[in-house]
């Protein structure tokens, strides 16, 4: 178990950043041999100092009581939890602000435990669109055999679409959860998150249960989003993206308050969705990284796009730090979002077969699906991704056959540029 000492994030009257404390908040060295670095707990299971121990571990684990005062829940088996783990989900913690944080196999084993851990059947999940592609083939095509509808909103900027939205889904049955994605991917549609709490708090006093909002920010992540200070209940992420940010692990987390939290942690238990603790070490060592990454992809993004919008041969750049003063997104942009991030579309002239021989004629950046490494990634959504969407919708959501997106890495942005002109050539 880690020493309390550990966990300060105060020093005197002065509170540490997140770029401080990932460099040692939850960790005690000298109950590892005093190494600077947390070791690797490669072990299945945990050895109790007696039976009563044990037993009381297990009630505290598996949510059969709740802590006495002083009271801390130890470690008993790698499926509920591991030094490592727990490490991480104090850091990934620390980033959003909030009360707790789990960690899971993959950004999709977090969403699927969540929608598991809130919804039932009969249920209806109100969400925006669109969605991951990932997200979008779970809600349509696993759900629905559940008994759970989903409702979709196209505009994230128009409360009177998402409650309209709100009004057909509780027709249907309980709103049992409100998911988001903003920005969206891939198109940077934005959802005013203030507009979705109200609806939200309305429902609640409609059928007498507040439906959780959660929100996938894997796209700005922790530094440049924040969603539990904008109304959001639950802040998602693919860790595989920016808190990995090296392309060489999958991993998925959650952020949000004690209580709901704790109710997806046991449904993990329960599904073996946790992440392995070689993977929470990585990202312990990514997350040391991740402002200075962050921000230099961020610099990069905005060269590129600056660079994209002025070629003749790109009909449009989807990039959130060019929203016109009268685009509905700017005031939400501004109120919500600290940068415009790295990754964003952009549409080439043509369809997709001059989409295809762009990315094909690309010698520095990498074509690949996934975002937020260090390395440039490009890839065409409609075939990738997103393939999985009907084209219909696709169309409705903006993502064409002309549609490119690109994840802005950390190399220097006169190669990644010059790599776009001799491709768009």
């Amino acid at each position: 178990m880690k020493d309390a000492s550990y966990k300060h994030r105060m020093l005197n009257n002065h509170r540490l950043h997140p770029e401080t404390l990932m460099m040692g908040y939850g960790y005690a060295p000298q109950l590892s041999e005093g190494a600077l670095k947390p070791p690797i707990f490669l072990t299945s299971t945990f050895v109790f100092e007696n039976a009563q121990q044990g037993k009381d571990f297990f009630d505290l684990t598996a949510g059969r009581r709740r802590p006495r005062e002083g009271e801390r829940a130890g470690l008993v088996y790698s499926r509920f939890n591991n030094p490592n783990f727990e490490i991480l989900e104090d850091r990934l913690a620390v980033w959003d602000e909030a009360e707790r944080a789990a960690v899971f196999a993959s950004g999709m084993a977090a969403i699927s435990t969540l929608m598991f851990a809130f919804l039932r059947p009969g249920d209806t999940v109100l969400h925006s669109r669109p969605l991951y592609g990932g997200t979008e083939t779970l809600i349509r095509n696993q759900l629905t055999n559940f008994g759970i509808t989903p409702v979709g909103f196209a505009d994230g900027t128009d409360p009177a679409q998402i409650a309209a939205a709100a009004d057909r889904a509780q027709a249907i049955g309980r709103v049992a959860l409100i998911m988001l994605e903003t920005p969206a991917n891939p198109t940077n549609g934005l959802v005013d998150l203030r507009a979705v709490a109200g609806i939200a708090d309305e429902l609640g006093r409609r059928q007498g249960h507040r439906p959780p909002i959660a929100v996938d920010n894997t796209l700005l992540g922790p530094l440049y989003q924040k969603p539990l200070q904008h109304g959001a209940d639950l802040a998602v992420y693919s860790l595989t993206k920016y808190a990995g940010g090296h392309s060489d692990l999958v991993a998925g987390g959650i952020c949000g308050s004690d209580e709901l939290v704790r109710r997806i942690i046991l449904l993990r238990g329960a599904l073996g969705t946790q992440l392995d603790p070689h993977s929470c070490w990585m990202l312990l060592r990514s997350l040391e990284t991740l402002g200075i990454r962050t921000e230099r992809a961020n610099e990069n993004a905005r060269a590129v796009a600056e660079y994209l919008r002025g070629h003749p041969k790109i009909e449009a750049v989807h990039y959130l730090g060019f929203l016109d003063a009268d685009d509905p997104r700017k005031a939400i942009f501004d109120r919500q979002c600290v940068a415009p991030g790295s990754t964003f579309a952009f549409e080439v002239t043509g369809g997709e077969a001059e989409a295809f021989a762009f990315l094909d004629r690309l010698e520095v950046m990498k074509l690949a699906v996934s975002l937020g490494g260090t390395e440039t990634l490009i890839s065409h959504p409609a075939s990738t991704t997103h393939s999985g969407v009907p084209r219909e919708l696709r169309e409705e959501i903006g993502l064409t056959d002309a549609t490119i997106r690109i994840s802005v890495g950390i190399e220097n942005p006169a190669d990644l540029i010059a790599d776009l002109g001799q491709a768009l050539a």
